[in-house]
């Protein structure tokens, strides 16, 4: 008898051991566990807003999916030189209108701007030195003392070459050692979103002034890319497609199920995906239909096996079909602005129909008051910096409980 009541308790504690407890993580797909209820906006098991959850029951019962922050578009651009912004306006008032905006560094906008998605374009330039001539600045007779980073080889950041060129930092591998130097000092942040934009078409030349051909990004580029982003951020720190899919036939299968991590299991990280889509979306599924072993999510459609992530640009058009997508469980980017026309205006129409979509990520040209040509500026209402999302939430989620930093001194 006493040895039956040993085994007993032997296998008691064995099961107390590989049982979650009762508040355990929401397991991926499933309902909410045990005191995550009203979290989510098809969860009806909370129809009044109940008293502040904490910290921890967010963390834990949230996915990344279901926040909104926001971003900057182009995040790493500085001013034009004046004298050439005049000169292009004398070819496309348009072109040099679009372009007059400028951003923080990036650290910066993290901190001060509560900027939780940045955008980063590229170009290839395997050797170093492609787009070090600035021949623009010879035309104008203007300073060009040619910045050191541009001799170093590997991908370039810079929106557009040869006529606007300055950068808070000019090289990829530069970009994202910023990005880290910051998540390293602000422990506990929400997750990091890096757009990647590339960059191969080449720009008139009228003047024949000698404007670079920037040079192609096939399949081998691709994986380059790959490898100098695996250089600052291992696979550890980054929110990868594989690690979305899991368990699951395809990328599209999981993000259907609600496979996004939780924001517990997302704090501290970066998630990086491309915009571009045709030809760069098919040479970086190539060899991988899910994504598997690649870094970036790309920019997809509904139906294909990548499908996690959509960039659709114009809100105003399209935000009962965000909604939907949204809720379905994508992750969507949108803009609040676009080529400087609202902060001229002020109109805030384009910013509305973002923040009521349930965009995810809505990028802004303008975080900050004081920097449009009018009082417009793009924030969050009550995003501290996020906010919860309006449409996949619900009454249990708080606003001020989805981000806690643990800002280390330098």
């Amino acid at each position: 008898m006493r040895r039956i009541s040993l085994i007993l308790f032997i296998v008691t504690i064995a099961v107390a051991l590989v049982s979650p407890p009762a508040e355990a993580e929401a397991r991926v797909g499933s309902t909410p566990a045990g005191g995550c209820a009203g979290f989510s906006s098809d969860d009806g098991a909370a129809k009044h807003r109940p008293p502040a959850a904490n910290y921890s029951r967010h963390q834990r019962c949230l996915r990344l999916n279901q926040i909104q922050v926001l971003g900057t578009h182009n995040s790493y651009k500085q001013p034009v030189p004046p004298p050439l912004l005049d000169v292009l306006a004398t070819f496309s008032a348009e072109l040099a209108l679009s372009i007059e905006y400028s951003h923080s560094p990036l650290a910066d906008q993290f901190s001060d701007e509560e900027i939780r998605q940045i955008e980063i374009d590229v170009y290839h330039d395997p050797a170093g030195g492609l787009f070090a001539g600035r021949p623009a600045l010879d035309f104008l007779g203007l300073p060009n003392e040619t910045p050191p980073e541009l001799l170093e080889p590997g991908f370039k950041v810079l929106h557009i070459n040869d006529i606007d060129f300055n950068s808070s930092c000019l090289t990829l591998v530069d970009c994202l050692e910023e990005v880290r130097r910051w998540s390293r000092l602000n422990r506990g942040h929400l997750p990091i979103v890096v757009l990647m934009e590339l960059k191969t078409e080449p720009i008139p030349d009228p003047l024949a002034i000698g404007f670079v051909e920037p040079l192609p990004i096939g399949p081998a580029e691709l994986d380059a890319l790959d490898r100098e982003i695996r250089s600052v951020f291992p696979d550890r720190l980054t929110i990868d497609p594989e690690e979305v899919r899991g368990r699951f036939a395809t990328l599209e299968d999981a993000v259907l199920a609600g496979s996004w991590p939780t924001l517990r299991r997302s704090q501290g990280k970066v998630l990086f995906a491309m915009i571009n889509g045709g030809q760069a979306r098919t040479d970086y599924l190539a060899g991988h239909p899910s994504l598997d072993g690649r870094v970036m999510f790309t920019n997809s459609t509904p139906g294909q096996p990548d499908a996690a992530f959509l960039s659709i640009d114009d809100a105003t058009a399209d935000v009962e079909r965000i909604q939907q997508l949204v809720a379905d469980g994508y992750i969507v980017r949108t803009r609040a602005d676009i080529d400087t026309v609202e902060a001229r205006t002020g109109d805030t129409s384009r910013l509305s129909a973002a923040l009521d979509s349930g965009a995810q990520w809505v990028s802004t040209d303008y975080p900050l008051p004081g920097r449009a040509f009018t009082d417009y500026v793009a924030t969050i209402p009550g995003g501290e910096p996020a906010r919860c999302n309006p449409v996949n939430t619900g009454p249990s989620c708080h606003n001020d409980r989805l981000e806690r930093l643990r800002t280390r001194r330098h």
